[in-house]
């Protein structure tokens, strides 16, 4: 058996502030033992699923929800890499069979396996994510469909892991987070078989990556208007950073980045490989849009009175406590290859290009003809710019730069493609720029 060393977590930290507006996200933890009564508890930043414009489909209900504040815990739960053994395989089960113990194993051959033990990190709040219903998951995430919703059915394969990903947060300012492949199951375990991909570190320290990969992309400039989308990595079980696989499952691990680390950032991109999730800080929060914002923009937009070019009906964005549901009289409607906004109307059908072919009556460019519906997740916009901006062909409504942003963002698809997708429901975007500006008609009088 071989004993080694207690490796400390430690990395550069990032500023804390608090959100001072409650957007309907769901709160993980109750308030630290240092809270005072009344106070709000100190919160670490919220994760945002892509894809479901502030509410699952079938609503958020306890941990499977679109949204999650992580907020500092009673007591720390973290833990840090203590002992490692070199063990044959009998010794296996009675290594991991302590519940107690947190562990990680390497299955190297059928003869050999090195166990590396946790300890208990008094300074770390730790946080798993998962497919898995199980009490150790403290956000339950399924596969999203593009379009929006989960796919869900018995005949549904899902690529999420049960035990995907964890977070560590430092209990102490400025509060850095740091996220980590593969989570702890029901047995305080993690379990990298043969034929997962594993190597020895130069150090001497065991390192693997998960079954489909754990994949972050941190955005250059920071989540505001100046953003551009950055470079997707993997992340791997010890939280070190590589490049991307041939392929989402390859057994040959990239190359390691060694200039780039695992501290989240505002605006960092979590792949699971079936949902992504977006992480914000309280920082970043504060400078986000709140919903009372979005709702004044929706009121200016329909003060404006817009009308249908054709009709002259006035078109109006219905309230966001209508839900999506069947448009009605006065929803606007788009030509997404064109931009122009027109109220709905039954003509210029191009049956042999399909039922969502139209002409537009007004340039004669034929595409997709849609409903508009505002984007209402607030995290995901990039600021509080006016509704200007669609994305195609899904017409879900947001400002100009929220709109260009996500739509030259590659979002994982699959073992090894990428596809820019509407971030309010999933949906692939098309065209040559993934958006179009709205060209809305003022009223006559």
């Amino acid at each position: 058996m071989v004993l080694e060393g207690n490796p400390e977590v430690g990395s550069p930290r990032t500023s804390d502030l608090q959100h001072p507006e409650n957007q309907g996200s769901c709160v993980l933890s109750s308030p630290s033992e240092d809270a005072q009564p009344g106070e709000e508890p100190i919160k670490y930043g919220e994760l945002i699923v892509l894809g479901y414009n502030g509410c699952l489909a079938s609503g958020d209900k306890g941990r499977r929800r679109s949204r999650l504040a992580l907020n500092r815990r009673p007591h720390a739960n973290g833990v840090k890499p203590d002992v490692m053994h070199h063990i044959s395989t009998p010794l296996v089960s009675k290594a991991l069979s302590n519940r107690g113990q947190h562990s990680i194993s390497y299955t190297l051959s059928r003869s050999h396996s090195v166990i590396v033990e946790y300890t208990h990190d008094s300074d770390t709040d730790m946080f798993q994510i998962g497919r898995s219903t199980e009490n150790m998951i403290d956000f339950v995430v399924t596969d999203t469909s593009p379009g929006g919703g989960a796919a869900e059915g018995p005949s549904a394969q899902s690529t999420i892991s049960r035990y995907a990903c964890r977070i560590l947060c430092d209990r102490r300012p400025p509060y850095t987070t740091r996220i980590y492949a593969a989570g702890f199951d029901a047995s305080s375990n993690i379990f990298l078989g043969e034929r997962a991909a594993k190597w020895r570190t130069p150090d001497g320290l065991m390192d693997g990556l998960t079954t489909n990969g754990v994949l972050v992309m941190h955005p250059a400039g920071g989540f505001s208007e100046d953003s551009a989308p950055g470079v997707w990595r993997e992340i791997s079980v010890c939280g070190n950073v590589y490049t991307l696989r041939d392929s989402r499952s390859a057994q040959q691990r990239g190359k390691l980045v060694e200039n780039e680390s695992n501290v989240l950032q505002d605006g960092s991109l979590i792949d699971l490989c079936g949902a992504t999730l977006l992480w914000r800080t309280p920082a970043g929060l504060l400078r986000a849009p709140t919903l009372k914002q979005l709702e004044a923009q929706r009121q200016e937009a329909n003060a404006a009175r817009p009308q249908c070019p054709v009709g002259l009906s006035t078109l109006a964005f219905p309230s966001p406590a209508r839900g999506r549901t069947a448009p009605d009289k006065q929803q606007p409607w788009v030509y997404v290859r064109c931009g122009h906004v027109h109220g709905y109307h039954g003509w210029g059908c191009r049956r042999e290009r399909g039922p969502q072919e139209r002409e537009c009556p007004l340039c004669r460019l034929v595409g997709p003809y849609v409903p508009l519906w505002l984007g209402q997740e607030a995290g995901l916009c990039l600021d509080p710019g006016p509704p200007s901006h669609a994305f195609a062909p899904c017409g879900h409504v947001c400002s100009e730069k929220t709109a260009r942003y996500w739509a030259q963002t590659p979002l994982p698809h699959g073992t090894h493609a990428f596809h820019a997708a509407c971030p309010f429901c999933g949906a692939w975007l098309t065209g040559e720029h993934g958006c179009v500006r709205l060209i809305f008609q003022g009223p006559l009088d």
